[in-house]
């Protein structure tokens, strides 16, 4: 019996492509209780889906997650075939062979011979025209996109991509089958990267450039994004993930799209493609692995050599922290709670008096969370002492400036240092945007000064950047190391320019993402949504961007367009219209999104 055309039922779904990628999507099916009709012209693939499915049932069955029943049905429901002609019966077909126009058009002109005028044909192209592939079907209006993430089964974004030419009714029962899948589906248009991978692969793509600059190493890279943002992989270890090659072909369809140079694949892409040096499934990309198909990282002559660069540094007994914010008080704290001595200095002592009682309370949140003991509060209270003068830096061996982001408020104080601070004092600036070189000008030993960027909030984010200028002195680069690991943080190596790693990756994509809206091509919800499930980010662009403060973004946005040069670096006029009208995000009230006020 026909059904009606305005309601498809997808019961039967097969699954076209049995790689990593398309055995995840049929293992989310077939434990959904759809009848998942797995091909692939390799018998092998089809052998390791069948088997994967197998051993993640099994794993089910041992956490108490399936029964033994449950797990056979599961498994009942999955065939395997090598020919298309068993999507014959299928109600919707889910395309997912590699990300070849010419491969996918082939298997869509045979679907079209095979499949019922009814049956729904979904690419899980991320790169390719949605639009181009459903031109040239015969029935243009059921053919769609349903982009899942890797993993499948984990992931919780599905994009459901629509062209101009796709039915309604066809969107919205792939768009109900991802909902009954436990899934999120985010509506997007037809165009290279959708949302997700549109944000993600340009920030990719940069983090590979920066790598191929030799201006930081792998490790670092990956380091400074998963310690610096919270995200679960570094660019480069996930570029291994995706598949270099992979990667490629997706920025070369991004950049034949928008002409924008910050999606032109970064030639190191196509150097290690052609070299067969693909990421996990070749067994070396980026990183080398134990095997092909391997995720465990194994030494090779790029790794650094254990507890490499320790040692050579200037002993550090007392550390000056200049400044009365959030951010010097929570450098105080860092150093007061690893057993340094420490003067707060500020423009008063009223004003230092103030910081150290911030840094009082502080410490007695983290005894009542039971993270430190009452004792041990005191001390580090105890080891901080207050000052209403630079002069009080007279002795120390370490002095760190965390004032105003201001360069000429930096060159003022540095120069005071100069002036206060004994010879052989290493001066740091914790920056984040502006030239180390020129505060280090500022003074008459700019071979003591490096930049020493911790991240906020410092009691407890792991990262910091350590920024050496071409002046900087070899043994205070190692005493900066050196103190970082002492204060139990992860340094990270890097070069005097505008970001450094962190800013200058993570800058470009907030600001992308900024774009799409003004582009009116998703929203901010969706776009949010979209980071967080299908990236695994802990916030959203828009969420990111209200917190950090719009015109402190806008601000880092115009240092990386000025000194980069690049066109795709400009900031959004939609970002800077909001600063202008004084929508700064969370501290006014209003950014992107309205909040309540304290």
């Amino acid at each position: 019996m026909d059904r009606p055309s305005s309601q498809p039922s997808l019961q039967t779904i097969a699954v076209v492509g049995l790689g990593t990628m398309g055995t995840g999507i049929a293992e989310v099916l077939a434990r959904a209780g759809h009848e998942v009709i797995g091909i692939d012209i390799s018998e092998n693939a089809g052998r390791r889906a069948a088997a994967a499915l197998a051993s993640a049932t099994a794993r089910s069955v041992t956490r108490e997650l399936l029964s033994e029943q449950q797990r056979a049905d599961v498994l009942a429901r999955f065939r395997t075939f090598g020919d298309l002609a068993a999507a014959a019966e299928a109600d919707l077909v889910i395309e997912v062979v590699p990300e070849s126009y010419e491969l996918k058009q082939r298997v869509f002109r045979e679907l079209d011979a095979i499949v019922r005028p009814d049956t729904i044909l979904a690419t899980g192209t991320n790169a390719l025209s949605v639009t181009r592939l459903a031109a040239e079907s015969q029935r243009p209006e059921r053919v769609l996109g349903l982009h899942f993430f890797n993993p499948a089964p984990a992931m919780k974004l599905v994009e459901v991509v629509s062209s101009v030419l796709t039915a309604p009714p066809a969107v919205e029962a792939v768009t109900e089958l991802a909902r009954s899948l436990g899934k999120e589906p985010v509506a997007v248009g037809d165009r290279p990267g959708f949302v997700a991978d549109g944000l993600l692969f340009g920030y990719l793509n940069q983090a590979a450039a920066m790598y191929e600059a030799k201006y930081a190493s792998r490790e670092d890279i990956d380091a400074s994004m998963r310690l610096g943002c919270g995200l679960p992989m570094g660019p480069l270890a996930l570029l291994d993930l995706i598949g270099v090659d992979t990667a490629r072909t997706v920025l070369e369809a991004m950049y034949a799209s928008s002409g924008d140079r910050l999606h032109a694949p970064a030639p190191i892409l196509g150097h290690l493609a052609e070299a067969g040096l693909t990421g996990q499934k070749a067994g070396r990309g980026f990183y080398t692995y134990e095997a092909p198909g391997s995720s465990t990282v194994v030494r090779d002559p790029q790794t650094p050599a254990e507890g490499g660069g320790a040692g050579g540094g200037r002993p550090v007994r007392s550390v000056g922290v200049a400044g009365s914010g959030t951010m010097a008080s929570g450098i105080a704290q860092v150093f007061a709670q690893s057993g340094f001595a420490v003067v707060l200095a500020a423009r008063s002592q009223e004003k230092a008096e103030a910081a150290k009682a911030a840094i009082g309370k502080s410490l007695g949140r983290a005894v009542s969370k039971g993270r430190l003991t009452e004792e041990a509060a005191a001390a580090t209270l105890g080891r901080i002492t207050p000052a209403g003068s630079l002069e009080a830096f007279a002795e120390v061996d370490l002095a760190v400036e965390a004032v105003a982001e201001d360069l000429a408020v930096k060159q003022e104080l540095f120069a005071a240092l100069d002036k206060v601070c004994r010879p052989g004092a290493v001066l740091a600036t914790t920056t984040s945007s502006l030239p180390v070189i020129a505060v280090a000008r500022a003074t008459s030993r700019p071979q003591d000064v490096i930049g020493m960027h911790f991240f906020n909030p410092a009691p407890a984010m792991k990262l910091v950047e350590v920024v050496r200028t071409v002046l900087t002195a070899d043994d205070v680069h190692a005493t900066v190391r050196e103190i970082c690991l002492k204060v139990r943080k992860h340094p990270v190596d890097c070069g005097d320019r505008a970001g450094f790693i962190v800013n200058a990756l993570l800058f470009p994509y907030l600001n992308n993402a900024v774009k799409m809206v003004e582009q009116h091509y998703a929203t901010l919800d969706e776009i949010d949504a979209a980071m967080k499930l299908g990236g695994g980010y802990p916030m959203g662009p828009f969420e990111l961007l209200d917190v950090v403060g719009l015109d402190v973004s806008l601000a880092i946005e115009k240092v990386l367009h000025k000194e980069f040069r690049d066109p795709g670096l400009a900031p959004s006029p939609l970002l800077e219209h909001l600063v202008a009208a004084g929508c700064l995000g969370r501290k006014t009230g209003r950014g992107f999104r309205e909040y309540a006020r304290r």
